[in-house]
Order: structure tokens, then C-alpha cells, then sequence
């Protein structure tokens, strides 16, 4: 169990590194922001839950790794947010939007917890975790560069969901996660393809 753990908590953390390096490298934001508000909002949640109720869990340590790369992330979309803003709309409402997201985010993740209690966590990571594959698709069909995207990310976020989708889904047993698993890598597989063959075009042209 521990090793599955591991294995995640290594993937994500390299998912985060390289989005922090080439996010300040190429002054963009890699993660969509929905997602990354989501992502957030469950560390710094689950952290402060982790470290209060269970301090001996290693996910806890893993989860405040996580949220310390996540901070440099967030600073990313701070910074360079502003610029994908759709251009129909007024530069002025981009804290706003950014404001409502975070609480959105914050609340949901809330309601995990009381709704599901120790399952939240898996069922909040999960769904947001194919939240995010879909929408890195998303943004890579809807951007005109591949900018704060490359291969490292997609195969460790693949990886790093693919780890606890064997865990809980096959192993426990868990047969909402092993869904959510599958259809996470189903996504990021199609990711990984698109995102592979874009570069190539780009590379060609």
C-alpha cells in the first residue's frame, strides 16, 4: 500500500516541479484553473485534517509536499493568468472570477467531507483528478501554443492517478474509484496522444 502511495506522491510531485519550471520559463500557467483551484483546496484541506486527526499517515506528508509545489503553481496562474482571460471580457473581473473559483473550490471539498466523510477525500480527489484530464484537453485544443505543457507532465499525471486507481480501485475494491481511475486514463492516455502529435506539428512548421 505503501509503495502505490509512494509511487503517486513522486509522480505528482515531478508534475508540479516541471509545471512550476516551465510555468515561469515560458510566463504561462500549465494546470487549468478550475482544476488547480480544486487541487489546492483539497491539500490544503486534507493537510490541515491529516496533520490533526491522523499524524502518523504518510499521505499527510505527502499531501504538504504537494501543497507547498501547488502554492508555486497558483502563483503561476496569478501572474500569468490574466492574459487568457477570454478578450470579450474586462481584464477587471479577473480577481473576481479568480476569488469565486478558490471559494467555490473551498466549499466543495468541504461538503466531501461532511457528505462522505473518510471516503470524501478519495471520491473528491478522483473526480476532480478526471475534472482535470478532460480539461487538459481542454486547453491544449483552446490555446494556440503548447506552452506550459510537455510530455513529463501528462506521463506522471497519468502515473500518479494510475498508482491509487490500482489501489483503491482494484485492490480495496472501491468500484466509484476504479470508474473515476478508468475514465482518468482513458483521458490523460488522449492527452498524452494529442499533446505528443501537437508538439510534432509545431516542431515541423
Amino acid at each position: 500500500m505503501v509503495l502505490f502511495l509512494l509511487l503517486s506522491g513522486i509522480c505528482w510531485s515531478i508534475v508540479y516541479i516541471e509545471l512550476i519550471y516551465v510555468g515561469f520559463k515560458n510566463e504561462t500557467y500549465g494546470m487549468p484553473f478550475i482544476a488547480l483551484a480544486l487541487n489546492f483546496s483539497w491539500e490544503v484541506l486534507y493537510c490541515y485534517l491529516g496533520f490533526t486527526y491522523t499524524p502518523e499517515n504518510i499521505q499527510n506528508y505527502i499531501t504538504l509536499i504537494w501543497l507547498i509545489l501547488d502554492t508555486a503553481v497558483v502563483l503561476t496562474y496569478l501572474i500569468y493568468g490574466k492574459k487568457y482571460f477570454p478578450k470579450y471580457t474586462s481584464k477587471k473581473y479577473f480577481v473576481p472570477w479568480t476569488i469565486l473559483i478558490f471559494f467555490m473550490s473551498f466549499v466543495l471539498q468541504y461538503y466531501f467531507v461532511v457528505e462522505f466523510k473518510d471516503l470524501g477525500k478519495l471520491y473528491s480527489a478522483f473526480l476532480q483528478n478526471l475534472v482535470m484530464s478532460i480539461l487538459f484537453i481542454h486547453m491544449l485544443i483552446t490555446r494556440t501554443d503548447t506552452k506550459g505543457q510537455n510530455l513529463t507532465i501528462a506521463i506522471n499525471k497519468w502515473i500518479g492517478t494510475l498508482s491509487p486507481t490500482i489501489l483503491y480501485g482494484i485492490i480495496v475494491g472501491n468500484k466509484l474509484i476504479l470508474a473515476l481511475g478508468i475514465f482518468c486514463s482513458i483521458f490523460d492516455i488522449l492527452y498524452i496522444y494529442f499533446l505528443s502529435t501537437t508538439r510534432k506539428l509545431h516542431n515541423q512548421s
